[in-house]
């Protein structure tokens, strides 16, 4: 009896080493992404996790899972900012709020969507995560107009573009545009393409 509870508890605390490895592995990815690193290597990884490089090779085998894991702890940071309601009546005050919060958004994500765009290619989660974020930003959007704009499709695909997370990608890093120097380029068009709407 004893025999099988120590051989119980030795299995558990593998399980448990596991879990706590996996978990410190993801941090120390997501850490590495936040300060630059566009794809940390497996030594790098290892270092900043505290962990054996043997460790990190055995979760590196399923790569999907872990961008799974990140993308999971990126969206509970960011769901405070996604999830508030967008105070104001009019469209127009709407659409301020959308383009103030994005910029907010994209500038936290942005170290892990360039991490992401350079690893889409290879990875089936990532690829769809990468639908489903823009599905939502469309959305968004959509929720935040009036039917008559929302159903202008060249007004919409214009609007959707200036408030793409590609587009402060290009601002930021193409550019080389400060957040508030991009903030501002996005407002000016988003103001331009509302002119030009004649709304």
């Amino acid at each position: 009896m004893l025999e099988a509870r120590t051989k119980t508890e030795t299995v558990d605390g593998r399980i448990v080493r596991r879990h706590n490895n996996r978990r410190r592995i993801v941090a120390a990815m997501l850490e590495l992404v936040r300060a630059g690193a566009i794809s940390p290597g497996a030594e790098e990884v290892a270092e900043h996790a505290g962990v054996g490089l043997r460790t990190v090779f055995r979760h590196f085998d399923d790569m999907d899972s872990l961008y799974r894991e990140m993308a999971e702890a990126m969206r509970n940071e960011l769901q405070p900012i996604i999830a508030a309601p967008l105070a104001s009546r009019d469209w127009k005050g709407r659409l301020d709020e959308l383009a103030d919060r994005r910029a907010r958004l994209f500038e936290r994500a942005m170290p892990f969507k360039d991490a992401a765009d350079v690893h889409r290619h290879r990875s089936a989660f990532l690829r769809k995560d990468y639908e489903t974020m823009r599905s939502a930003e469309r959305a968004a959007l959509e929720s935040a107009l009036p039917a008559s704009l929302r159903n202008d499709k060249e007004f919409f695909e214009a609007l959707d573009q200036a408030l793409s997370f590609a587009t402060w990608q290009h601002l930021r890093r193409d550019q080389n545009l400060t957040p508030a120097q991009a903030r501002q380029t996005v407002e000016y068009a988003v103001r331009a393409l509302v002119g030009a709407a004649g709304e």
